[in-house]
């Protein structure tokens, strides 16, 4: 059998204890991706409009802006452009474009921004780039059964050094995530100067590893991974309903017993369905 942690417990001691000198630019892609899934109970069609309100309010371009940036901070990154949108009747999307070093001023495209937004242009050209950071928010309503989701899409891709994993706990944090979805993919290779390809620069063997244990103990997790195409997957799904935390514009104490129960069985089902990606029958 192929002793696949043998083989990369060579490179990683390589890289990391020997000062490995590469050919050119590491260019290794690391990716981060995010589904993160806030769940609500709103009672009347009145409550589902205010509740989709009250997400674009919360979570509006600016906001998002301010997390991504601090995003690109924590992350040892640099803000080279950012594009921004909030969308008619709901929801909205930034895109920033990061680089591992500050580029001077004399190098920098004069398109890019450096995160100052200019007056809206009527043609706008968005940058794709290895390194970015992109997000985009979906807020619904589900009038069959009075159950609200907002779900927030999250992508974060470097090259070189720099990891986008060390930003998932401020990303976990900075939104209230009852279903997450997280995806991790190293791509590419690097070389040494011998010529030998790398294909990885660090070590992992599962996203967990990176989660703070504050956070994996208020949440069910399971991994599927493959680790020979350095492909990490993790869905968590958080363990304990406060009811009073998933009602909006009602509280716990105005509702009988046998409300209670019914609404903590629709939460249940729709966090079910939504971290198994399938449909549960109504029984």
């Amino acid at each position: 059998m192929y002793n696949f942690k043998k083989k990369w417990g060579i490179t990683l001691t390589n890289i990391k204890e020997n000062k490995l000198k590469l050919y050119g630019f590491n260019n290794l892609t690391k990716s981060l991706s995010f589904n993160i899934y806030d769940i609500c109970y709103t009672e009347s069609e009145e409550d589902r409009k205010k509740y989709i309100e009250y997400i674009d309010e919360q979570y509006n371009a600016e906001r998002l802006t301010k997390i991504l940036t601090d995003v690109t901070e924590s992350i040892g990154a640099s803000v080279l452009n950012i594009a921004k949108q909030d969308y008619d009747p709901q929801g909205a999307s930034v895109t920033i474009l990061i680089s591992e070093e500050e580029v001077p001023l004399y190098v920098l495209d004069t398109s890019c921004n450096r995160g100052i937004i200019s007056p809206s242009r009527e043609n706008i050209v968005g940058h794709l780039d290895k390194s970015h950071i992109t997000v985009h928010t979906y807020p619904e309503s589900h009038p069959q059964n009075n159950i609200s989701t907002f779900r927030v899409d999250i992508d974060v891709s470097t090259c070189g050094t720099i990891s986008p994993i060390k930003a998932l706990n401020y990303l976990i944090d900075s939104f209230d995530s009852d279903i997450i979805t997280i995806d991790y993919r190293v791509r590419g290779f690097t070389r040494d100067v011998d010529g030998r390809k790398h294909f990885i620069d660090h070590e992992i063997n599962s996203i967990q590893n990176y989660i703070s244990k504050e956070t994996i103990n208020r949440y069910h997790l399971i991994d599927m991974n493959i680790y020979q195409s350095n492909v990490f997957h993790t869905k968590m799904r958080v363990k304990d309903i406060n009811l009073n935390n998933y009602l909006f514009e009602i509280k716990e104490e105005d509702l009988s017993e046998l409300q209670k129960e019914s609404i903590i069985k629709m939460l249940n089902k729709e966090m079910t369905e939504i971290f198994y990606g399938m449909d549960i029958p109504n029984v």
